[in-house]
């Protein structure tokens, strides 16, 4: 039987599934909005470590601990591991991959390597090559800071338009049998550059990938963003989050009370974070704690999830390049969704 394809969507036939999940975040996202969901919060931010780095490193190693026993299997049971951070070299994700006995393939999509790693694992699992896959990504607030903006020890001002990257780690183990909500389809994105190159303004920067990515899954898809109970994006924050909604009117798609940002869901007004939360850490325990429980739950029938990124590094911006940015989407349906 001919599978259905789209331009930029795939179509999965045999539906992989979420059997487990993991959140894992730091103090100050603890005591925002979503506490109540979050598998686990830590009250230090250096998680017993002697570096922020090795910090960041242990929160994946942990959240992945944390949903391979979340879906009630064994290590062993997993045939392959998707990760991928902020860092250089993504050292967090490969540092943590070398404490498990298991293949591992180092992903970059910067903030958008939440569903980006969920979407290729979710096409390795449709496509019968491995039964068992493990997704997860983290950021940290002082890493992330200290390599792409200033020392922490300057103290520097934050301008209106930043945002905070949140210390956390998500991970979601996919498989090709059992029970949960199941990945029905994914879009790649393309990379997009609307000459932003601020970057204290992430949430511009990706607004427009965020805009390719929704048109090019509802003309794929055939469907309007009515149709889904929860559209969610990554990490475009306030002024991000505006903008993709002025965007995506001018095409002609208006985005309604069904719309949410991770960025915006996860600090409080009071948590003095500007624009909202950002990094890869924010989708990843967005999805991994209230979304994927009111999916259980049967609250939400059909979400799109989408994680956006900004593919900079310290070299370009030092060199005044702008800041491309990328979108990659999946949807997740109930498992008595049909």
């Amino acid at each position: 039987m001919e599978r259905k394809r789209g331009q930029q969507t795939v179509f999965f036939k045999n539906k992989p599934i979420i059997i487990g999940h993991y959140s894992l975040v730091g103090p100050k996202e603890g005591k925002g909005p979503l506490r109540d969901y979050f598998s686990k919060i830590e009250e230090d931010d250096l998680f017993g470590q002697k570096t922020y780095e090795k910090a960041e490193r242990t929160m994946i190693e942990q959240s992945l601990r944390g949903a391979v026993e979340n879906a009630g299997i064994k290590f062993g049971d997993v045939r392959l591991f998707l990760s991928g951070d902020l860092l250089n070299q993504i050292i967090s994700s490969s540092y943590a991959a070398r404490s498990f006995d298991i293949p591992y393939v180092g992903v970059f999509g910067a903030c958008s390597t939440m569903a980006e790693s969920l979407a290729l694992g979710a096409c390795l699992v449709d496509g019968g090559h491995f039964d068992t896959v493990a997704c997860a990504t983290s950021s940290h607030f002082s890493t992330a800071e200290r390599q792409f903006r200033f020392p922490l020890e300057l103290g520097n001002q934050r301008p209106p338009t930043s945002q905070w990257t949140v210390t956390g780690s998500g991970s979601t183990i996919l498989s090709c049998k059992g029970h949960g909500p199941r990945i029905t389809c994914a879009t790649f994105g393309k990379v997009t550059d609307y000459g932003i190159n601020d970057v204290n303004n992430m949430g511009a920067a990706m607004a427009p990938a965020a805009m390719n990515t929704l048109i090019a899954h509802f003309k794929d898809t055939k469907t309007k963003p009515e149709d889904y109970d929860l559209i969610l994006s990554g990490d475009l924050g306030k002024l991000g989050s505006e903008i993709l909604i002025d965007l995506m009117e001018d095409h002609g798609y208006k985005l309604g009370l069904n719309y949410k940002d991770c960025g915006q869901m996860i600090f409080k007004r009071n948590q003095n974070v500007l624009m909202g939360g950002s990094g890869c850490g924010c989708s990843a325990t967005v999805l991994n704690s209230i979304i994927l429980d009111k999916i259980i739950k049967g609250e939400y029938k059909k979400v799109l999830f989408m994680a956006t990124g900004a593919l900079l590094s310290t070299t370009s911006s030092q060199q005044g390049e702008s800041i491309p940015g990328i979108a990659h989407a999946i949807v997740i349906e109930g498992e008595d969704n049909e």
